[in-house]
């Protein structure tokens, strides 16, 4: 006889696991309110589990919240679509929609990491999750290096890498602050892409 489903999940449809129902519940919530004051009750109450369910499925709180983290990350990055491909249309469109993609990937996902800060724990574990490669950062400099490969740019990748990054961590950190610098808007997009491939040299 198999066991009985968990009484959170008996109106389910999509046969996840209480552990993948947990972590979905968790993350759901990082996305309405952020991770500051994310706390095990509360999880567990929008779960529709008691507290200590959580510690028949993990080992801590901080291997859930990494977890929710991460899926929050991945459920931000599969609403935004696909990256260029190296070689296709020209690299100035292509870093253009990687810059629109960085900035509207970092407006959802850093305020989460920030309020972690004071979570250390929480943070290494999700890069123990996330793994080499798999981050926006990464595959932007693996786009970067491709074309580089292939002839179309030419100079430092891990340079301009950090300039587009760095844009957006500016760009969307700065709004957690009152009085910061505006936000950054599409023509600041196209002017710091012309910048990246052209340089400030003068000529």
């Amino acid at each position: 006889m198999s066991p009985r489903k968990a009484a959170a999940l008996r109106d389910s449809e999509d046969g996840r696991s209480l552990r993948e129902h947990l972590i979905a519940t968790a993350a759901q919530l990082i996305s309405l309110r952020g991770t500051a004051e994310l706390t095990v009750r509360a999880i567990a109450r929008e779960a529709g589990v008691a507290d200590g369910v959580l510690y028949n499925h993990f080992a801590d709180k901080e291997e859930l919240l990494a977890n929710a983290l991460a899926e929050h990350v991945r459920t931000v990055e599969r609403g935004l679509g696909a990256l260029p491909e190296p070689g296709s249309g020209t690299v100035e469109s292509n870093l253009r929609a990687q810059l629109a993609y960085g900035l509207a990937l970092h407006k959802e996902i850093l305020p989460a990491f920030a309020g972690l800060l004071a979570r250390p724990a929480v943070l290494a574990r999700f890069g123990e999750l996330a793994g080499d490669g798999a981050n926006w950062r990464d595959r932007l400099a693996g786009y970067l290096g491709a074309e580089k490969e292939l002839g179309r740019i030419s100079g430092d990748v891990e340079a301009a890498t950090a300039m587009l990054v760095g844009v957006c961590h500016e760009t969307v950190l700065s709004g957690l602050f009152p009085h910061g610098p505006k936000v950054v808007t599409a023509p600041a997009v196209d002017a710091v892409v012309a910048t990246v491939l052209a340089g400030i040299a003068a000529r």
